[in-house]
Formats: structure tokens, sequence, C-alpha cells
């Protein structure tokens, strides 16, 4: 009679601690937080790692604890299944004044303490199973509970010293299923440290172990459900959450792990109606509030998603994920100012969170608020010095500024040198990348400064093809630039990409290729206004450069070829690629007044860039501007020996 006496309340007691290892932790794991009533000592010191016993193989596989078990500890079992953990601890401690020595009343209330996160006290009754009986499997198991949970403290200390703590969880669990392999909670304990840990796979693989040794193990199978979850794999996510609720209702865990899953599918009533079942159960859970919260917003309920996300920055301040979604509802109503004050509270929290402040940059930069961009992504380079996007970030704060006051003024300051030296680092790293070639386009753009075709070398890359095109055409070689653009945009794979490409080519004022590229990334089923926006920019270049060359063939009739230099000049920097534009600027110098060495020779290259751009040209006229360019040489050549003499 007292040996199946024992093996009840062994099997009570492991059900009883699955209870209470629900699925709790990290950021990561998305669960619940400690209530009001949650106990950590915020001074409490990482435990030193801890060198297990040696055991006999005996004491090793039996994993059961010992001491008098009475029938009196069933019913406070029950009450643990149940989740009375309040009157559970009452009821293990009325056994334990009765019988001080009984072990399973002693590893129970350790339980309870431990689910109420009484965390000292219940580390006081697993320490005190262990010096009776070092060799118990689910003191262990408990102690490493414990320690997860005491991971869920806003304490600066704990978070900081977070892997000494796993690591210690880790030990404690490992020596549970060295003493107990055939137990479901030891692997269930130490699945859950895998967990934290992010060793997913490991963690599958203890937990699976576990629903094996006790199929009716609820919490395993919703840590399991977790799992998949993260994985993406959200069918199976439904089914291990399913099951788990249909072994135990109140596994708030499982309810908020289906609720997640349903919302992941776009099922938002049964998600909400989840999320509030397991809010009934455990009204502090941190992650029900947000992913409640979550749901509201994709409802379009933002009043109740603003009250779920404030509630959850309550229970738990030190989470990113809220602030920037109150920002994201805050910016949605053009409410920019209260995004950045948003964003700004939960910067206190966590001054080295990248999210909070790349979302911070990128609203100042809405906010045309330069330098407190430019201040921002300075300080994500210096956590991170190749985060590509806070070096975008950078050349566009950088640009805006320029807006705003001179450029020389912006050149003279670090901002811009550190600029390029960031986005130089990252060109090596990601040489393919085009929006970082676009924003060291536009940087040297905004200095006056052309790539150096010698430093290219031979393009390995559609990256370097798109760095050597925008030399060459600085250079006037329009048809190898227009070769190696034409080439990168056949290439394209993405609308992303044909967008930075087509900016590009805009900003080097290649207006056929950057039109091909904004119409690909359409094709690429791209925003339609940003294309729309592209291709306007570019009708308009094209429109304002044929304004000025009308005028400047105007003036040239009239022999003011100064004012139609200045025109033709406007005109090419509009559209360098205009014909008509190169040869009325050719035209000009030629017949200006007393035109220097300089200015015959640039008729003459004039001259030659529109040989190269008119294709439909007559042979015969072709000859002619040829003999003409080479007389124009000439006279240039002759006219800089005149020049020279009179300087000597």
């Amino acid at each position: 009679m007292l040996s199946r006496t024992k093996r009840i309340a062994t099997g009570a007691l492991a059900l009883s601690l699955s209870l209470s290892m629900t699925t709790i932790g990290s950021v990561q794991a998305q669960s619940p937080l400690p209530g009001a009533g949650e106990s950590v000592d915020s001074q409490y010191i990482p435990p030193q790692v801890y060198s297990p016993p040696s055991s006999s193989a005996a004491q090793a596989g039996s994993g059961v604890m010992t001491g008098q078990v009475s029938h009196d500890i069933i019913p406070a079992q029950k009450l643990l299944s149940e989740g009375k953990y309040s009157e559970a601890e009452e009821s293990f401690r009325e056994l334990l004044v009765k019988d001080p020595q009984d072990l399973a009343a002693t590893v129970g209330l350790g339980i309870s303490l431990a689910k109420q996160f009484k965390l000292d006290g219940a580390e006081e009754m697993f320490d005190r199973v262990l010096l009776q009986n070092p060799h118990n499997a689910l003191a262990y198991a408990g102690k490493a509970e414990v320690i997860l949970n005491r991971l869920q403290s806003s304490s600066m200390t704990i978070r900081k010293n977070r892997e000494s703590y796993l690591k210690q969880a880790e030990i404690y669990a490992k020596q549970a299923v060295s003493l107990a392999p055939a137990s479901a909670e030891s692997h269930f304990a130490l699945g859950r440290v895998y967990q934290e840990q992010a060793h997913l796979d490991s963690a599958a693989g203890e937990l699976r172990t576990a629903t094996q040794l006790d199929p009716h193990h609820s919490y395993a199978y919703s840590a399991l459900g977790k799992i998949y979850l993260s994985q993406k794999a959200t069918p199976q996510a439904v089914d291990a959450f399913k099951r788990a609720i249909e072994l135990n209702s109140g596994n708030s865990g499982a309810h908020y792990g289906l609720g997640s899953a349903y919302l992941a599918q776009g099922d938002i009533d049964q998600a909400i109606q989840e999320l509030n079942t397991s809010l009934y159960q455990f009204p502090n859970s941190w992650p029900v509030r947000m992913e409640l919260g979550q749901a509201y917003q994709q409802q379009g309920n933002t009043v109740a998603a603003l009250k779920e996300y404030r509630q959850s920055i309550m229970i738990k301040p030190e989470n990113a994920t809220p602030y920037l979604k109150i920002a994201e509802i805050r910016e949605s109503k053009g409410d920019l100012e209260l995004a950045l004050a948003e964003l700004h509270s939960g910067l206190t929290q966590m001054p080295y969170n990248l999210d909070l402040r790349q979302h911070i940059a990128e609203i100042c930069l809405k906010l045309e608020k330069a330098d407190q961009a430019i201040t921002e992504y300075q300080t994500i380079l210096k956590m991170g010095p190749n985060d590509t996007t806070a070096i975008k970030g950078l050349s566009k704060a950088l640009c805006l500024k320029a807006q705003k006051q001179t450029a020389s003024a912006l050149l003279a300051s670090n901002d811009y040198e550190q600029a390029m030296k960031s986005i130089d680092e990252a060109v090596k790293l990601t040489p393919n990348d085009m929006e970082l070639r676009l924003a060291k386009a536009k940087l040297m753009a905004l200095a006056g400064t052309k790539p150096d075709i010698n430093e290219i070398g031979e393009p390995q890359n559609d990256g370097e093809r798109l760095a050597q095109a925008e030399a060459l055409m600085a250079q006037g070689d329009f048809q190898k630039a227009s070769a190696d653009l034409t080439q990168v945009i056949g290439n394209l794979q993405d609308a992303r990409q044909a967008f930075a490409v087509g900016d590009v080519a805009i900003l080097i004022k290649d207006l056929d290729n950057a039109e091909a590229a904004y119409k690909k990334a359409q094709a690429f089923s791209g925003s339609p206004k940003r294309v729309e926006r592209g291709l306007t920019q570019i009708a308009k270049l094209r429109t304002d450069a044929q304004e000025n060359v009308k005028v400047g063939d105007e003036l040239n009739k009239k022999k003011q070829f100064d004012g139609a230099v200045d025109r033709f000049r406007k005109a090419l920097s509009q559209n360098p690629k205009l014909a008509e534009a190169r040869y009325g600027l050719a035209l000009a110098l030629e017949k200006s007044k007393k035109p220097t060495s300089a200015e015959l020779a640039e008729a003459a290259a004039q001259y030659k860039n529109y040989l190269v751009l008119d294709a439909a040209l007559p042979q015969k006229d072709k000859e002619k501007f040829e003999k003409l360019i080479e007389k124009l040489t000439d006279k240039a050549a002759k006219e800089a020996q005149k020049e020279s003499k009179r300087k000597g």
C-alpha cells in the first residue's frame, strides 16, 4: 500500500512541477512576466557555477524523493494541478508542520512558491531537499526553474548577468536528467533552458522527449509550440498548443501561444479570444498584453491597442516592441513629435537598443531635424560600424543638412568625412548593395567630386558596374556608361534595387536608363507612386533641357555667345546625352569673340560628343565634323603656345 502511495505521490508531484514550469522567460520566448507579487531581490548575485555531486548508479537512476509520504499530500498536489498556488502553499506548510522531514511536501512547497514568484523561498525549499538528499532530480529541476523565473526581473544586475544565470540553470537541469533520465520533468527543464539560450533544435529535442515520457505533459507541448511558432511553422504550432490546452485548459501559456499563432494566420477574432483567455488566467503577462495590442491594432481599434501596449510597458518597461508599436500608431496619425517622445521614453530603459535609435533617426529625418538624425545614426554606427541601414540614413541626413545650409559648411565639418569612410567600409563588405552605391553617389555629388575610374578597376559585379558608369558619364564616355547601366538593369531582381539604380541614373543624368530602371521597378510591382514620381522627374529634366537648348539656339543666332554657352551648359546639366545641347555649346564656344585655347579645345571635345550622341547623323556630315574637330584641335594648340608666350 505504501509503495502504491509513493507512486501516486511521485506522479502527482511530477504533474505539479510541470504545471509550475509554465512558458516563462526572456523577450525572445515572449512569455509571461511575474505579477506584482514577484519577490526578486534586485541585488541578487548570480550563483556560482555548481559542480554536481557524484552518485552511484542506483542513486542516479532513482530520481524519486525519499522521506515519509502520506495520503495527506494528495489534496495539496491537486491544488497545484488546479493552479491554486497560494492554497497549495498553505496545504504544504500544514503538512510540514506535521512532518518537517517530508521531502515530497518540501518540494511541493518549493514548486508552489516558485509558481507565485516567491523565488527566494522556493530556492530555500529545494536547497533543504538537496541537503538531505543530494540526488533528488525534481529539486534540481526546481532550482533550474527558479533561475529561469529570476531572468524575468527588471533588475539591471540580473539582466547584465543573464548568461551566467542560464549556465547555472543548464547545470542544474542536466544534473536532473543525469539523475532521472526517464523523468519528463528533467527533460522539460533542460528543454526550457535550451529554449532561453536560443538553442532551438536542442530545446525541441528535449521537449519531444518530455512528451514521449509523459504524453500528458501540457507545458512541454506549449513550449514546443512556441519553438514551432518562432520557426514560422505555424500549423505545427497550432497543433501543439491545441494539444496543450486539451490536456490542461488552465495552461495560460498555451492560450497565449495559440492566440499568437492565430494572429500570424490573420485570424484576428480567434486570436483575441485566446489571448483574453490567457489574460484572464494570468493578468500580469506582458507578452500577452503586447500581442493583444497587436491584434487590436490590426483590427483597427487603436484605442484598445494603445491601452494594451501601455499595460505591457508597465509590467516590463525594458521591452522595446510596445514603444515601437505606440510610435507606429502615433506616426500613422501624423503625430511625429509624440511618436518621437514615446521612442525616447523607451530609450531611457534601453539606451543600446538599435531598433529604437533607428526609428528615432528616421522620424528626425521626417521632421527635418538633420542634426539630431546625424547624431543618432553616428551613435548606431559606433555600436555597429557596418550597419548599412544607418549608413544610408546618415547620407540622407547629410543631404538634408546641406539643403538647409551651404554645402561648404557641411563639408568643413567631420560629419561628411566620417560618413564617406563608413560608406566605403560598408561597400567593401557588400559591394553589390545598390542603395549603398546610391548613398555614396549622393554624398559625392554633394561634395562636387567624381569617382576615379582608375580606382574601380575591372567591374566584378553590378555594384561596381554602377560605380564605373558614374565615372564614365563624368568623363563623357556615354556609350560605355550606358552599356554598363543597361547590363545592371538587366540583372535586377527586385523593385528596391531597381529604384536605387533609377535614382543613381537620375543623379548622373542618364535619363534613358533611369526611365528603364523605374519601369522595371514597376514590372516588379513596385510602388506606383514611387515610379510615377521618378518618371515625372525624368520628364521634367528632359523638358527643361529642351527649353534651355531653344533659348541657347536663339542666343547663338543673335551672336550672344556668352549667354548661349550658359544656356547650353544648363541644358547639359539636366540631360548630358542631349546631342543638340552638345552641338550648340560647341558652336557657341567656337564662334565666341576671341576664344581661348581652353574654349577651342572644349569646342572640339563637344563636337566629338555630338558625333557620338547623334547616331542618325549622315556619314557625309560626320566627315565634315571630323575635319572641323581636327582644325579646332590644331587652332587650340597654337593659341595655347601664344598664351604661354604672353605669360612669359
